[in-house]
């Protein structure tokens, strides 16, 4: 979720009135930080991954499932062993926007050697294991993307009635109660973004319109208590949704990567980039919201506009008179450039960035690139500020820059190293959708892990214009894109050269960028498998990396299973969640074919959800049945056979060396 800073919340006036301030000592602390650790260099990788879990609660006499909200107390237990043992515990768990999600990490980060794989579903299952043991008989904890009937009447335990006319959401559906309560940070920002905005958050988003679906698809808020607002905002064929929860609510998995150094940060941060949507549109998992069917499949544009806290002006509903820009996206949205100079050409997209701000970051040494990126996240206002964090000292705080910077929830974020800490450039990789099994979430964090390993050994290049990135974004988030979508992808991974225009054009997009033929059309299937001779394929990619490099034969066991399930997914032998979950519903003798998914069909979904995520049921039509391989610990043999790899220079040269020779050779 972001920067926890402790302390008194100020009202959005106040905080308001005090926006320039945390913009200019935020840009400060940024260019003190900068010039600190610019040349800041780690030899080996760090990762690590975050899940998101709902506590949902089974009342089996009423045939009722609900979302428990006892976050909070369960919290407290699950943090006790990180409090007593800071430098030796197996996993670190932090609160999240909703009273019924906790989000948990490893105890400490992952390293270079591969067989960390061999870890990654050892330590998720010990995690839900640790949730499990502080919950009562009838609850579990589930990693599901959104939970079906998120805003019905009743749909947590305990319920409340939401307040429409009062509190920081104003939503017809979803009580402030519900928001967590542990930390103010979660409804300030709920306030503030409403009232920046000047109106409730709407949330439009389309109906799957089934044999018996309403047509047009309306609904009649004014017995909820709606004063006209709701009304006017929702569409006709459209499920509409007025708070942050509805997005914030929502659970995902992400996966932070520590580079070498702030160059390869910046490179890895573009490469994968484009990959965004593609994994997006694989992991999709949520196509039900407040009880009915969706035309999506993804929760990516819920959430981008449950946050959008832009005013008319900068929407552009209204000329700009009282604000500085037009703004064209939700500060939850995809990116809107790359960072490095070979990347230059495929930034297609009119950035709009404080002009004044970036001088500043000029004036201080950082390149043109950089100093646009983070000017672009600075037009953005805090909505959330502390009376206790207004006055920092620059050379030792970077509250005010991660204010703005935790704020900017895209696709990909930049992440600079924290003050005072012996951690690296970083890049966060946001886009995917929590799985039900820990087999099929360690399955997707090894695979875009491993990638990162193949584009820095194989110098692969997967550029391609911004917008067409955006695109993609807007394709992945489509009822079945996996089977029936194509997307923009680079035809020509393997040239990793940069057109030589953009080298000698110190950031500026030259007018001679040919850069059309160099993408097309493919299926997601094409670009993880292959297209014959016309493309090589992610996962052959991976695996002629496998075949070149020194790996235990656990881990590889690990690995070929964990990337199979991803082929399958892609070339759509196995169906993605939503899939799943949209057959399940169809085939329920209780849903009667428009659109609404009633108590008892949710209450039977998330029963075999259960038994999913626990082993207790197969479903060899989402999920393949493997004897997993993983562990909790690393044996002795191979850590002192791959760290001597890891720790000679020389070695690892050879080793890429090695790797690009097979390549070319292939090739």
């Amino acid at each position: 979720m972001g920067l926890l800073s402790e302390g008194s919340p100020l009202t959005w006036e106040k905080t308001k009135s005090l926006a320039d301030h945390v913009r200019k000592h935020g840009i400060k602390q940024f260019i003190h930080q900068y010039r600190q650790l610019k040349n800041l260099t780690k030899d080996v990788l760090y990762w690590g991954d975050e899940v998101e879990y709902m506590l949902v609660k089974f009342n089996r006499s009423q045939h009722k499932a609900q979302l428990s909200l006892k976050a909070e107390p369960v919290l407290e237990k699950l943090q006790e062993k990180e409090k007593l043992s800071p430098d030796d515990h197996p996993s670190t768990w932090r609160p999240e926007y909703a009273a019924y999600m906790v989000e948990g990490t490893p105890g400490k980060p992952y390293g270079g050697l591969m067989a960390h794989f061999n870890l990654v579903e050892s330590n998720m299952k010990l995690r839900r294991e640790e949730i499990q043991h502080l919950l009562e008989e009838d609850e579990v904890p589930l990693s599901l993307t959104c939970f079906p009937r998120i805003g019905c009447p009743e749909f947590t335990s305990p319920s409340y009635k939401p307040t429409p006319q009062e509190g920081a959401s104003h939503s017809l559906f979803f009580p402030d109660n519900v928001i967590y309560p542990g930390h103010p940070r979660f409804r300030t920002l709920t306030r503030n973004i409403r009232q920046r905005r000047g109106e409730k958050v709407a949330i439009n988003i389309p109906v799957f319109k089934d044999k018996h679906t309403k047509s047009p698809f309306v609904e009649d808020y004014q017995p909820l208590g709606d004063d006209g607002e709701g009304q006017r905002a929702a569409k006709p064929d459209h499920i509409y949704l007025d708070a942050m929860g509805f997005g914030m609510g929502c659970s995902c998995l992400q996966v932070t990567f520590q580079a070498c150094n702030i160059t390869e940060a910046r490179h890895l941060y573009d490469q994968l980039t484009p990959l965004c949507p593609i994994l997006l549109s694989l992991s999709a998992a949520s196509p039900i919201y407040r009880g009915l069917l969706a035309d999506i499949d993804c929760r990516w544009t819920v959430i981008s506009q449950s946050v959008d806290d832009r005013v008319k002006e900068e929407r552009g509903e209204e000329l700009l008179k009282n604000y500085r820009y037009r703004i064209n996206k939700s500060r939850y949205d995809s990116i809107d450039s790359y960072l490095s100079y070979d990347s230059v050409c495929y930034n297609d997209i009119d950035l709009v960035y404080d002009k004044e701000l970036f001088s500043e970051l000029q004036d201080a040494g950082i390149d043109k690139l950089l100093s646009q990126h983070i000017a672009h996240l600075f037009i953005r206002d805090p909505i959330s500020l502390f009376s206790e964090k207004i006055d920092q000292d620059d050379t030792t705080d970077t509250d005010h820059f991660e204010n703005i910077q935790s704020t900017n929830w895209q696709t990909m974020r930049f992440k600079p190293p924290p003050p005072n800490s012996n951690i690296g450039w970083r890049v966060e990789f946001r886009p995917m959708e929590v799985q039900l099994s820990d087999f099929e979430n360690a399955a997707y964090v090894v695979f875009i892990v491993l990638l990162t390993r193949v584009i820095l050994t194989f110098k692969l290049n997967f550029l391609i214009p911004i917008s067409k990135v955006d695109e993609n974004l807007i394709a992945a988030q489509k009822r079945d894109s996996v089977r029936e979508g194509k997307f923009y992808f680079r035809k020509d991974v393997l040239t990793g050269s940069s057109p030589p225009e953009a080298s000698e054009c110190c950031g500026e997009r030259p007018k001679c960028c040919n850069i059309e033929d160099e993408y097309d059309l493919f299926s997601v299937d094409e670009i993880i498998n292959g297209k014959g001779s016309d493309f090589p394929g992610l996962i052959p990619l991976m695996n002629m990396y496998l075949d070149v490099i020194d790996v235990d034969v656990d881990t590889r066991c690990t690995v070929a299973q964990y990337i199979n399930l991803i082929s399958k997914r892609a070339s759509g032998e196995l169906l993605t969640t939503a899939r799943w979950m949209r057959n399940f519903v169809a085939k329920h003798p209780s849903y009667h074919g428009d659109s609404v998914v009633n108590e008892e069909v949710n209450f039977d979904l998330l029963e075999l959800c259960r038994k999913v995520s626990a082993g207790e049921a197969s479903c060899p039509e989402l999920s393949p049945c493997y004897s997993s391989r993983t562990t909790e610990d690393i044996p002795p043999a191979v850590i002192k056979a791959e760290a001597k790899l890891q720790t000679k220079k020389q070695a690892n040269m050879t080793h890429d060396n090695r790797a690009s020779n097979s390549l070319k050779a292939t090739s």
